[in-house]
Formats: C-alpha cells, structure tokens, sequence
C-alpha cells in the first residue's frame, strides 16, 4: 500500500513541518487576513504552516488542482465532510478519556472511540469505491482505504472492537441497597420490570402517539459511588473486564498515520473551499489558472482582491473586478491614477493571484495564466520605527536595496507609492534608478506610483490607470484599465498635498 499525501504530490514537495511563521508578504497582501479567516475554528489540525509553504514545481501545482476539482462537488464533498466529522468525534472521545479518572470508565470510552474508528473507515472506503474520481490523490487514498480496510489487521481491529463490545452489553448485575450501603451481585433470574411495565401498557396504545420521554443529561464523569458500583461489577466479571484492559493496551495506537494524515491535510482543501463559498454565491467567480515556470505571459480576467471580496460580501455591498495581461517581453504593470482609486488593492490582487496559484488553490477570476515563481517581494508603506534610527526615505532605500539584491529573474516584486516621503524631482530620479533594476532582472513587477514617467520608461512597462466617473472626476470607478498614464494623479496628489484644490481654496477664501 503505497500511497504519499492528498496534499503532496511527493515527499519532496514537503517542507519538513512547515515554516512557523508566515512569509514577509503575507501582511503587505493581507494574506495574514485571508489565512486568518480561512482557519477560524480549525485550530485542531494545525493548517497554517501548509498555508506559509509555496510549492515548487508544477506537477505539484497540478495535482493540488486535481484534487480540489475532485471536491469542488456535492457527493465526494459531503462524504469527506463526513469522515472529518467521524475522525473529530474519534478525537473528542480521546481527549475525554484523558481527563477521566477510573479506569475502567477510559476503557470504555477508549472502546467507543475504536468502534467509531472502524466504522468509519469502512464507510467512507465503501462510499469512495462508489464515486467517480479523476485526481491522482484520491485514486491513490482510495487504493490505499481499500487495502488497509480488508487488510487482517484492520479487520481484526473490527471484529474484536464489536465482539468486547457485545460482551460488555452483556453484562448486568442487581444492587441491592440498604441504610447507608449497597452491595452488587450477579443477577440471579430477576424480571426486568422495564420490560414488563411497557409491555403492560403497550395495549393502551392506540395509533401515532406524542412522545413525552425526556432524554436526560448525562455526564462523561462518575461520581464515588458510581466508581464504586463500576468497581464491583468488573470484580464480578473479571473474564469481560480483563479482556477489556488487554484489547485497550495492545491498540494503544490504533489510528493509521495515513488515515490520520489525510484527515488532516484534507483540511486545507475543505476550509478553502467554504471560504470562498459566499463569495461565488455572490456571482463572483474562481478558476483553476494556467500555471508556468516558464513563459511570463500572464493574464487575469475577472480578477479581485480575496480579502477585500470577503469582506464586502459578508457585508452585503459589491466587488469590482479588474483585469490585466502581460504579453511577448511585457514584464512590468505601473499604475497610477487618483489618490483612492483601486491601485493598491489592484496590486494587492496581482500578488495574492500569484500566492494562490503557487500553494495550488482556484483564484479570482474567470480565466487566468500565471507565473510560478521562487519568491514574492513586497514593498507597502510603514510607519517609522524609533528602533532602527532610519527616516522614511532611508528606510525605503535599504528595503528596496534588499528586494533588488535577493530578486532572481523568477522573481516577483510588488511596489506601493515608494519614495513619496521626498521631492518628486528626487522621488523621479530614485525611482528611475530602481527600474532600471527591476527591467535588468527581466522580473514580473506591478509597481503603484504618481511618477507617470515609469509607465513610459521601456518596451517592458505596461501603464495602467484607475479611472473616475467622467461626469464627476471625484467619483472613483475602482476600475484599472490599460492606458496611458495622463499625469493628472500626480497633479491631484500634489494639489491636495499643499491645499491647492478647488475646495481648500474657496475655504481659504471663505474664512
């Protein structure tokens, strides 16, 4: 029975555990806030570090891809939904038995929770061997449930689990209490009133009758003298109760390390796909992207930032979508536009479109192309650290140092309105000066500037900019189209910066 992951394609595409911490672009994107959504109440499968660990390769990407297509249907959806939900009770009843303090009370429940177990594996090998499946993964786990479901071991896992189970069932005793004390001994032929009292009344019972029964409550602990009772009744059955602690202490470790890693790492589909749910229930759509280490011809339509969407949606207002395209020896999108315009969330898209695509997840959009690349440098505005003794404009050098210095030709790098904490002659000459950089390095690059020269700096710039309501230039559109830059952002910018707008004057003139 071979069988590798259901999230990993092979075990080198595995990060040994997973990084600790999220990537340095992950707040830049708000990456931070989509994981952070995505894993709320799933804390006990630890799914964060699969989040953090961008994959290499593209038979990796793909299979990822395949198997999420296999989900993104009702019947394998809800099956595995159902396995999930076992394997969670499976784990309750574990934890239970860790906190309880009689002994034999832990092997009963330690019981319960293989029975559970048992039942279902089988189940959900039987409900796999019934569906139609495309993706490597699930063929593969679906091969590997089958064999270890009829395997001995797993089998007499199931027989012995049911027949102690029986056994226990078995089991009765009268308690015989007076004054202060009780004994417990072995029936001796006594009637079951139970039986005899329902039987009595069950010929008053005329037609479909409400149900006045009352389920009462009952606690996961005992109290001393149920312990006690329980005590008595293993005593007097020492044969059941021996076999009991015998079968709990040679299963120990009765889950499958692949059962149970699949549980898990199935995860990162599942929450993904409930996550992005609402969001296509709103119209917005998502896409397996056509994903290249190779061509740097890449294209979105119908894209969108995912954070933002999941927050408009949740409060009922609608998303703008955006789309773009690099072609031939395109490599870099500078954006400019009108101060609140969409530019930075437009940029934030580009990158999260790419860290989707390279942890093989579905992305907005309709249709896309995207590039697999080896890392994703960001560059969004700070607050100033009292710490480091650097002013803004030093700060942006030395980060932007670092970016162009780590950055391969594989690279993607994102730049938001770097330099605006100086002169736009110098703004203009620094950001000159790191283009020539970036053009050099041949990297993808989306970089948000009111330095409208960048859009024309070479054959690899391609200007896009955010538009207005043509009727009322105040009124933002959030749409980023491909044009020439046209050199009215930065005039706005710099007329609202020293107040020389229309209504900074007249409110001068008022007062």
């Amino acid at each position: 029975m071979s069988f590798n992951s259901i999230l990993f394609e092979t075990a080198q595409d595995r990060s040994d555990g997973g990084p600790l911490a999220s990537p340095a672009f992950f707040t830049d994107l708000n990456c931070d806030q989509v994981v952070a959504a995505i894993t709320t109440g799933k804390d006990e499968y630890n799914l964060r570090p699969f989040y953090y660990s961008r994959l290499r390769r593209l038979n990796a990407v793909n299979y990822r891809h395949d198997v999420m297509k296999d989900l993104d249907g009702m019947p394998l959806h809800d099956r595995v939904n159902a396995f999930a939900g076992a394997m969670h009770s499976i784990r309750d009843r574990l934890a239970r038995v860790e906190k309880l303090y009689y002994k034999e009370q832990q092997q009963a429940w330690f019981l319960d929770a293989i029975e559970t177990y048992c039942q279902a594996v089988a189940s959900f090998a039987d409900d796999l061997k019934n569906l139609e499946l495309h993706s490597r993964g699930f063929l593969g786990f679906r091969d590997y449930l089958l064999q270890y479901a009829n395997s001995n071991q797993f089998q007499r896992l199931a027989v012995e689990s049911k027949k102690l189970k029986v056994e226990l069932i078995k089991v009765d005793y009268c308690i015989h209490i007076k004054s202060n004390g009780f004994t417990v001994r072995k029936t001796e032929g006594e009637m079951d009133y139970s039986a005899e009292v329902e039987a009595t009344f069950a010929k008053f019972k005329q037609g479909a009758v409400r149900d006045y029964r009352v389920n009462f409550t009952e606690s996961a602990d005992m109290n001393h003298i149920e312990a006690k009772i329980l005590e008595f009744v293993a005593k007097l059955h020492p044969e059941v109760f021996t076999a009991l602690t015998n079968f709990c202490a040679r299963h120990r470790e009765f889950i499958d390390s692949t059962v149970a890693a699949f549980d898990r790492e199935v995860q990162f589909y599942l929450v993904y796909l409930e996550y992005i749910a609402a969001m296509r229930s709103a119209g917005l759509r998502f896409c397996y992207p056509r994903v290249s280490d190779q061509t740097k011809e890449v294209y979105d339509y119908g894209g969108f930032d995912i954070a933002l969407a999941h927050k408009l949606v949740g409060d009922g207002s609608s998303v703008v979508c955006n789309d773009f395209h690099l072609k031939e020896s395109e490599r870099i999108l500078v954006v400019s536009g009108p101060n609140q315009g969409g530019k930075t969330t437009f940029a934030r898209a580009f990158g999260q479109l790419h860290y989707l695509a390279s942890i093989g997840l579905p992305v907005p959009g309709r249709e896309a192309q995207l590039f697999l690349c080896d890392q994703l440098f960001t560059h969004f505005e700070k607050e100033e650290k009292v710490e480091n003794l650097r002013g803004k404009l030093e700060d942006d050098l030395v980060r932007i140092r670092e970016i162009v210095n780590e950055a391969t030709s594989q690279s993607i790098i994102i730049l938001n309105e770097v330099f605006t904490s100086t002169t736009i002659q110098d703004e203009t000459f620094l950001s000159s000066k790191v283009m020539e950089r970036i053009v050099r390095l041949g990297v993808l690059c989306v970089w948000v500037t009111f330095v409208d020269e960048l859009a024309s700096f070479g054959p690899q710039i391609v200007s896009m900019v955010s538009t207005v309501v043509p009727e009322n230039p105040a009124l933002r559109t959030f749409k980023i189209v491909r044009r020439p830059a046209d050199g009215l952002a930065y005039a706005m910018a710099i007329a609202q910066k020293y107040g020389l707008t229309y209504d900074a004057i007249k409110e001068r003139m008022r007062s």
